[in-house]
């Protein structure tokens, strides 16, 4: 670990420790505390809210991220929700309901919005800033394009960081685990007085290389370790309750390993791993290696004014990515990889820009609303590198640039008509420009067929209409009708493929649920069901025969589904939780086809179609969407022992499921993959008046390895998830 990164840590840490004498405030053990989300952008009730809304905070967002996992951990952990990648941490994709996107490109547009401390982050990339200091994770189904900006047809994940207070409290945290894991982690409010308070927060994970490249003389002899690190600092300035502004900075630095890919990993004829397969070896010839650095910075101001409350967000993100690696997997001669490919993605320049103005009422009485307008500007270059696959120098460079400016108004009115009934709408109107340039550089092929430039040019309406009903004073009911957008996206030309280009999709979404608080606030339970349909869905066809990736438009796709989320306090000591989610899915398109990998058929490596051939396609129509599972499950329970002297013992666990899925648009026997479990077991002991904590963990506690991703183009190749780590961890508050 190099100085600047320990310097981050430093920094937070040294704040922190001398501050620990102080005492950490008591816990209610009677009863579930009562959950506030921001999900209709006030601070609300979660059983209030007519919207299928998850939170994950405190202990147990503290132990899913304890074994230094990037934020893919909260795949699964509410319902409907998974995130999965082929980058590795730099690279999240967001599926709700079923509802994503399997697009790789650094241009690629997802459904699912991912919004960091009011402040949207729109490119891939940004998406995977890590969590560290996060006060809650607010999962929130469905269209969200009235009050959230920017492709949100699926719904929203919302990460807000701890703010700054007066306070005197923080916390410091060490884990050490196998592979060499080195997780540190610290957070303090810095020791300000008068009308200013600031807080700064910093991570540093780290784990070794391992998995072993048993290829001779490998130019990557070991892979899979990374160091990522980074820090956010926040200052506020609050003068009187009438204004105050928030500044936020924030930077990362990672260095470490791409996905592995596996040639041949996959057994032909079955979606079981290949005889032999060892999840610490791999033999490939290419070089794999992946950096990141992103900075980025928001100035949040509040005026209040009577009967008015005034919100400014400004937002800036900036950017610069490069992951490279051995796509095919393996080495020459091997079965199924009739030619070698090393590639690579970098992103030059890359700069966003948004604002916000937002009106919110603020007085007494059944009627209350929000207005604002919102911008957003984002360019950057895309730099697609080609390598040579022996001596590995760069060879020839695609480079795509991109410019995306959008602008929208919004409104929404809440009227509470009775004590029992309230009312929600909202409306917003949305423009969205994108220019695409392509260029090439280099000695390998370029199709320029469909040229190398693009524009778009959108504009529509989105709203929602809500309604909630106070069945007695335990349980709420609600009935939910929103529509969404998603701008038009468009793609490079590359080696093989011309620039491709999709048409903006909507999405009609009808939900009602039940929101209930029972037997003296020790149990909640909440139930929705839901039905959605996407005209003119945006899909991404990757790899067939000649590895090309090109966007299309499916006619229509339906989603229909059940979730429920349960929390119980069994006895002060005993807390379970509960997650399930049933998601149908389906394509419905009857001249929609695709290429599959089977096209190429070299040396019995390809896999076994089972959609209708017509031609060289694959007929896709009545198949469920990508890395869509049908069920999902997750479960939780913590079981405290007290102790004579005031300490407490616990043993946390945590489990998540989900069934079988599709990799691609077409349904192959080896590209399906498996149904994955996964669990973590937790035991500590907390001393101090709670604090002090020590613990031991272990993560994927069964082992459980499974194809998570695949590759078509080449061979059965594939990647999987992490092995099961462990490790011990001591933090203390204050």
């Amino acid at each position: 670990m190099n100085a600047p990164r320990m310097s981050l840590l430093a920094l937070a840490l040294s704040t922190a420790i001398p501050a620990l004498a102080q005492e950490a405030p008591a816990k209610d053990r009677s009863q579930l505390e009562t959950v506030v989300i921001t999900a209709e952008r006030r601070a609300e009730n979660i059983k209030d809210v007519p919207n299928a809304v998850s939170k994950i905070s405190g202990d147990k967002l503290d132990v899913l991220a304890s074994g230094g996992q990037d934020l893919r951990f909260l795949s699964g952990r509410v319902p409907s929700l998974n995130i999965e990648s082929s980058f590795g941490r730099a690279f999240p994709r967001f599926y709700l309901r079923g509802y994503g996107n399997t697009d790789f490109r650094l241009n690629a547009s997802q459904p699912v919005s991912v919004i960091v401390d009011d402040v949207i982050q729109e490119n891939p990339i940004l998406k995977g800033f890590p969590i560290f200091d996060t006060a809650a994770v607010e999962v929130v189904a469905g269209p969200q394009g009235t009050l959230f900006g920017r492709n949100t047809p699926a719904g929203v994940v919302k990460f807000d960081s701890v703010k700054p207070s007066q306070k005197q409290d923080g916390y410091a945290s060490v884990t050490v685990g196998n592979y060499g894991t080195l997780n540190l982690e610290g957070a303090a409010n810095l020791p300000l007085s008068g009308d200013w308070a600031a807080r700064i927060s910093a991570q540093s994970q780290r784990r070794g290389d391992w998995a072993e490249n048993t290829a001779p003389g490998a130019a990557t002899p070991k892979t899979e370790g990374y160091r990522d690190s980074a820090v956010r600092a926040q200052v506020l300035y609050e003068p009187h309750k009438q204004f105050s502004a928030l500044l936020n900075v924030h930077a990362r630095d990672l260095n470490g390993s791409p996905r592995l890919f596996r040639a041949n990993a996959i057994k032909r004829g079955s979606n079981d791993l290949a005889d032999g397969f060892d999840a610490e070896k791999a033999a490939f010839n290419g070089v794999n290696d992946q950096t990141l650095k992103q900075t980025g910075g928001s100035l949040r101001l509040k005026w209040s004014v009577p009967g008015l409350n005034i919100y400014a967000i400004s937002g800036y993100e900036h950017v610069k990515p490069l992951s490279r690696g051995d796509i095919d997997g393996g080495m020459p001669g091997a079965p199924g990889i009739p030619f070698q490919s090393e590639t690579g993605s970098g992103m030059n320049g890359h700069r966003q820009l948004t604002q916000e103005v937002r009106l919110e009422s603020n007085t007494a009485g059944p009627l209350s609303w929000q207005a604002g307008v919102y911008l957003f500007d984002e360019k950057y270059t895309i730099d697609n590198i080609t390598y040579n696959t022996t001596t590995h120098a760069d060879v020839d460079h695609i480079y795509s640039a991109q410019t995306n400016k959008a602008g929208a108004v919004f409104g929404s009115v809440n009227y509470a008509v009775s004590d029992e009934l309230k009312l929600r709408a909202g409306l917003r109107y949305t423009k969205d420009k994108k220019d695409l340039s392509t260029t090439h550089a280099g000695t390998g092929l370029f199709n320029t067929s469909t040229g190398t430039s693009a524009s778009t040019n959108d504009g529509k309406w989105s709203g929602d209409v809500s309604a909630t009903y106070k069945l007695d004073a335990d349980t709420n009911l609600y009935a939910r009708y929103a529509n969404g957008f998603r701008a038009s996206s468009m793609q490079n030309a590359s080696a093989f493929a011309g620039q491709s280009q999709a048409s903006p999709e909507t999405v009609n979404s009808y939900e009602v649920g039940f929101k209930s608080e029972l037997l003296k606030r020790t149990l909640r339970l909440s139930g929705s069901l839901f039905s959605y349909t996407v005209k003119d869905l945006q899909l991404t066809a990757v790899g067939g025969s000649v590895n090309a990736t090109r966007l299309l438009n499916a006619k229509k796709a339906t989603g229909t589904g059940a979730e429920i989320n349960l929390e119980a306090l069994i006895t002060p000591d005993l807390m379970v939780t509960f997650g399930g989610s049933l998601n149908n899915t389906k394509l419905k398109d009857a001249g929609l086809g695709v290429p599959p990998g089977g096209s190429l058929k070299v040396n019995g490596a390809f896999p076994t179609v089972q959609d209708p051939i017509v031609g060289n396609n694959a007929m896709v129509d009545g198949n469920s969407l990508p890395n869509a599972p049908k069920w999902t499950y997750n479960l939780t329970a913590r079981w405290s022992i007290p102790l004579a002297s005031g300490d407490e013992v616990y043993v946390y666990t945590d489990w998540a499921y989900r069934s079988k899925v599709n990799f691609f648009l077409y349904e192959a026997t080896e590209f399906t993959g498996k149904s994955l479990t996964e669990g973590g077991v937790r035991v500590g002991y907390l001393w101090g008046n709670g604090k002090y904590e020590a613990a031991g963990f272990v993560r994927n506690v069964t082992n459980q390895i499974r194809v998570t991703g695949a590759i078509d183009f080449n061979n059965l190749t594939g990647f999987i998830n992490e092995p099961r780590t462990y490790g011990v961890q001591f933090k203390a508050m204050f």
